[in-house]
């Protein structure tokens, strides 16, 4: 045997007994006669005692020992005189006896500790390496977790687990699909999934009742901090469901993935925010409400004092953040730049303070009264200390999401998000349809699929993009972590769906005539939600980015750098498959 014990599993209990380890060196000291060594495998760290008093050519075989050399390690548990308590098996250590080096090893090129010298490039090129480190470890320790519970969760709820195909067909109509090309029918091509969408519908037509499956997804699109081209969903279907069914057994499976990998016991019943109403007053279809902040409109405020930049402005709002009347002209003006960098777009900013004796004092002094500035303060509800901040556009929804910006940025400043901390809420009643200028046609905001809100239903005729969606998101801290709809059973229903969208009948029957075949012989009403696992997990363990709960990500360019991919094909292969590369000129 490799191994009797595990680098962490010896206690005090243990001592008197003797035991064989295996793992990495972490790190080796020398004192005197005495060498300790660090040894490390995935449940923890021992350390290991070699004396020169009780095998002196034993000792100078440790001495020899590099850092993540493979070793095999007996000797007897004794108690430690000086005792480690950040250690679980802080209290022993183990007298060796005997020393086999397994497998040596180079000097990695970062270390292995929890804070690592390695940059993002150089432990994402040695990933397999990376991986050591205890950080990284836990993550995928907590995925197996929730995997786990989710599974637990599911089947107690009458889930069955059933499998989808990962060579399916192209559906252009949502993000970019990867494309597969195939050998034995040349010319054509097979995509991999973006989700199991349309085939998890049709297995409610098939009367599987209730659907589950953890699956990979890939979508070609930009990256940022929670995106992945390969991801994985939970992905969820049901029949004979309606909306609250659905939001119910999943709010359900929330409570219990907090409960059990966090220890948090959530009662009371997530918010259900309309869609509308988190554009309006948190200028995003996912608002982080684990603060304040919640905009209000100024129009009537601020508007016709002269101050062209409000009064030409066809939105202004304002948000009020409590305490932060102490910022310096250095902090405002630093927050204005942030508003007017690129990617948030706003031209200027506005602040008002509330002083201690309840006057208000504005960067636009000269164009407002005393009297006016104190309406300002009354529409924002502001007391003495607050500071209030504003900002206004020729154009409501961007300038919204630019306050949204800024009070997200206001909630990081101030220590409002504290990742320790949970804000859970539905978004409810999306838009049907969203316009698009790259298409200049009206597009599914979540997808074709989607069943329109009964009551709207006599609008696609007239005024389909005032239709509102079955359609639901769960938001946990500014992410969204989940979202689904009830889907339409009806063929006729969905044709109207595609014609709204610009399909012909010929385009429609080509790219879904086997969905909507499908729905002529019985489909169930149905419905379901996905929820994305690599958000979940890195919510629970507190982190900014996708990228460290998932055991071999890309980076933001979409390689994998440690395994050089993509990469070019050779010609032979570029035969076979009937392709050729065509170099685009730049």
């Amino acid at each position: 045997m490799y191994r009797t014990k595990t680098c962490g599993e010896l206690r005090l209990a243990d001592a008197g007994s003797t035991v064989t380890i295996a793992g990495w060196v972490q790190k080796t000291r020398k004192m005197g006669g005495m060498t300790f060594v660090d040894l490390r495998d995935r449940y923890g760290i021992t350390q290991v005692v070699f004396d020169n008093d009780h095998n002196s050519a034993l000792t100078e075989a440790a001495n020899h020992l590099g850092r993540e050399y493979v070793v095999q390690i007996s000797g007897k548990v004794a108690e430690r005189t000086a005792k480690n308590p950040s250690l679980p098996t802080g209290d022993i250590e183990i007298i060796a006896d005997e020393l086999k080096v397994l497998n040596p090893s180079e000097v990695p090129p970062f270390t292995i500790e929890d804070e690592s010298d390695g940059g993002d490039d150089l432990r994402m090129r040695y990933r397999y390496l990376d991986l050591r480190r205890n950080p990284v470890r836990r993550n995928l320790e907590l995925r197996h977790r929730m995997t786990m519970e989710v599974r637990r969760y599911l089947d107690s709820k009458g889930f069955l687990e059933i499998e989808t195909p990962m060579l399916v067909g192209s559906t252009p109509e949502g993000a970019r699909d990867f494309v597969v090309p195939s050998r034995m029918n040349p010319g054509q091509f097979y995509a991999l999934p973006q989700s199991p969408q349309t085939l998890k519908q049709l297995l409610m037509v098939s009367g599987m009742d209730r659907y589950f499956q953890i699956v990979k997804c890939f979508r070609d699109e930009d990256l940022r901090a929670d995106r992945q081209p390969e991801f994985t969903q939970i992905d969820c279907e049901m029949s004979f469901v309606e909306q609250n069914d659905i939001i119910e057994l999943f709010e359900g499976m929330a409570k219990h993935l907090f409960k059990e990998i966090r220890g948090i016991e959530l009662t009371e019943p997530f918010l259900r925010m309309p869609w509308a109403d988190a554009m309006k007053y948190y200028g995003s279809d996912k608002p982080d409400l684990r603060f304040g902040m919640r905009f209000v409109e100024l129009m009537d405020v601020l508007k016709g004092y002269g101050f062209s930049v409000f009064d030409n402005a066809a939105y202004i709002g304002g948000i009020c953040a409590t305490g932060a009347a102490s910022y310096t002209r250095k902090q405002l003006d630093a927050l204005t730049e942030y508003v007017k960098r690129p990617q948030i777009g706003a031209k200027g900013m506005v602040y008002a303070r509330v002083e201690a004796d309840g006057k208000v004092k504005s960067s636009v002094d000269k164009f407002y009264t005393q009297e006016q500035l104190q309406e300002l303060k009354k529409a924002m509800d502001a007391n003495p200390g607050d500071l209030i901040l504003i900002l206004s556009g020729d154009d409501a929804m961007k300038t919204r999401k630019q306050l949204c910006e800024l009070r997200l940025e206001m909630g990081r400043q101030l220590g409002l998000r504290d990742k320790n901390q949970f804000a859970c809420l539905w978004v409810v009643d999306f838009p049907m349809f969203e316009w698009s200028d790259e298409e200049q046609r009206l597009m599914a905001m979540h997808h074709p699929f989607t069943h329109p809100k009964d009551e709207d239903i006599p609008l696609l005729d007239t005024k389909p993009e005032e239709v509102r969606a079955d359609a639901y998101d769960m938001v946990i801290n500014g992410v969204e972590v989940g979202g689904g709809s009830i889907r339409i059973h009806n063929s006729e229903l969905q044709a109207k769906m595609f014609e709204i969208l610009g399909f012909t009948p010929e385009k429609a029957q080509e790219q879904f005539g086997f969905l909507m075949n499908a729905f002529k012989f019985g489909a169930p009403p149905h419905g379901g939600l996905a929820y994305g696992l690599d958000r979940w997990v890195s919510l629970f363990a507190g982190l900014d980015s996708i990228r460290d709960c998932i055991a071999f990500p890309k980076n933001n360019s979409g390689r994998d750098v440690m395994l050089d991919a993509p990469a070019r094909l050779d010609q032979k292969q570029l035969d076979e498959l009937n392709l050729e590369i065509v170099e685009l000129k730049k």
